[in-house]
């Protein structure tokens, strides 16, 4: 049984819609957007049909991609057609540039939508039940994280997702950055040891000397100082999960009782001569060449082989880089709440900058960079001057426009003064979220002048509400 749900108002819209359809599949109508995430909560339905009004109400608002987020948190995959009347078809490419499947218009026509209907039963269905398994397989908590557009990532989920039930050892490898030890929370939690212990030891932070004492314990007089005995994290993290970060920084005798673990299961605490078992899955991650270490001899082979059982290489930032709006829309997320700032995204010339900069501190770099913007801007959009100058072409962190070569000095000097007057009303309406009358004081003008403006530019005051 395949699902459809429809959305929309006009019980006719969705009697024409559903007419196209036959036995072997589920209609479900609703009038709402809540209404509809409501019923997919309970149900993942194959597709999606949706009034372009029920999506956004406002039809001042042409933010589509937030409109249409909602479903893609709940399903990354499903496909969603939007419909709407022949005046509004501009806004319904727009949605469907910004990840729609397809588009429909009023009056509906019941040979466009059999037409529509019948690409999505031939070459959507076939790839929606596979996404289908695929998204059931994923916990709610973490859908968020697996959405993306990059090939690359994509391969490195699926990659995840075929792992992770499995007791394999795995070996993450990829840049500083890039997140290898979020993604080793996400093949514990998609295990069957997700309610076990999850161990982080970022092996590369711990001296020589205290390396083992860290992995395995030791025995009380195992050696100066040992006055009682400890368990490890092996020990610790018995029926759970074990990540070993920087696993290439360990020493030679570390490796020797790594390998005994991977090959038989047991090790010894230092100083003791008791068999513990370690009852434990091992995921390795290293930002260096390991099987060029093991050409120098600064890494075991027979170790290598062990932890390389399920390589997964993670692309760098550079490598994703269509990936970085969501990126930041996420972390911005994440970063809010700790600085009580009312920040609703990125300002466009900062996300070009972004997919010019080469990022050689990968995720991590571009979550620092954020947050120092987040601590600096004044209004409610990252503008460019709360970033480095360094990420902008010319080493100018604030470049009002681009000048026209061919227009006059006359020209140029207009389209400044307005990108000045625009900005400065944006960030005076922020400062009094979008009240009209004390923007306006501050400004010197009348409420009449304000909204002038505000009308020239494009301006709405409910943008700065909060």
């Amino acid at each position: 049984m395949k699902y459809v749900l429809i959305v929309s108002p006009d019980s006719e819209i969705c009697r024409q819609v559903r007419s196209c359809y036959g036995g072997g599949y589920r209609i479900n109508c609703v009038e709402t957007i809540h209404q509809a995430l409501d019923k997919l909560r309970v149900k993942r339905h194959d597709f999606v049909f949706t009034a372009l009004d029920s999506l956004i109400p406002n039809p001042d608002d042409t933010d589509y991609k937030k409109a249409l987020k909602p479903f893609w948190e709940l399903y990354p995959s499903l496909d969603i057609v939007v419909m709407a009347p022949q005046e509004m078809i501009r806004k319904a490419v727009d949605a469907v540039k910004v990840g729609a499947r397809d588009y429909l218009t009023y009056p509906v026509n019941p040979q466009e939508v059999k037409y529509i209907s019948d690409n999505i039963i031939n070459s959507i269905i076939p790839q929606s039940e596979l996404s289908y398994l695929r998204d059931q397989f994923w916990q709610a908590d973490y859908r968020e994280l697996i959405q993306t557009k990059s090939q690359l990532m994509k391969s490195v989920f699926d990659k995840i997702r075929s792992v992770s039930p499995t007791r394999s050892t795995v070996l993450l490898i990829g840049e500083t950055g890039t997140g290898k030890n979020l993604l080793a929370k996400l093949i514990h939690h998609h295990s069957n040891r997700q309610k076990a212990q999850f161990i982080s030891v970022h092996c590369g932070a711990i001296p020589d000397t205290l390396i083992e004492s860290e992995l395995f314990g030791h025995e009380k007089g195992a050696f100066t100082g040992a006055i009682r005995r400890k368990m490890g994290k092996f020990e610790i993290a018995r029926d759970g999960t074990i990540f070993l970060d920087e696993i290439g920084t360990i020493t030679p005798s570390t490796q020797i009782k790594l390998l005994q673990i991977l090959q038989d299961g047991f090790f010894q605490r230092v100083g003791g001569e008791e068999n513990l078992h370690a009852n434990v899955r091992v995921i390795a991650a290293s930002n260096s060449d390991l099987r060029e270490l093991t050409q120098t001899g600064a890494f075991r082979k027979d170790l290598y082989y062990r932890l390389n059982v399920f390589p997964i290489e993670i692309p760098p930032l550079q490598e994703r880089i269509e990936d970085i709006p969501y990126l930041c829309d996420v972390l911005l997320k994440k970063l809010k709440p700790y600085h009580n700032k009312q920040i609703e995204g990125v300002h466009s010339i900062v996300l070009d900058a972004f997919s010019r900069y080469s990022w050689p501190g990968n995720i991590r770099e571009l979550e620092n960079l954020l947050e120092r913007a987040l601590i600096l801007e004044t209004t409610r959009v990252l503008t460019p001057e709360s970033f480095p100058a360094e990420l902008f072409d010319g080493g100018s962190a604030a470049p009002l426009l681009t000048p026209n070569n061919n227009g006059t000095l006359a020209d140029t000097r207009k389209l400044a003064i307005e990108e000045i007057e625009r900005r400065y009303l944006k960030q005076c309406l922020s400062r009094h979220y979008g009240k009209i009358n004390a923007a306006a004081h501050e400004a010197g003008i009348t409420t009449r002048q304000l909204n002038k403006l505000m009308n020239k530019y494009g301006i709405r005051k409910e943008e700065f509400k909060p």
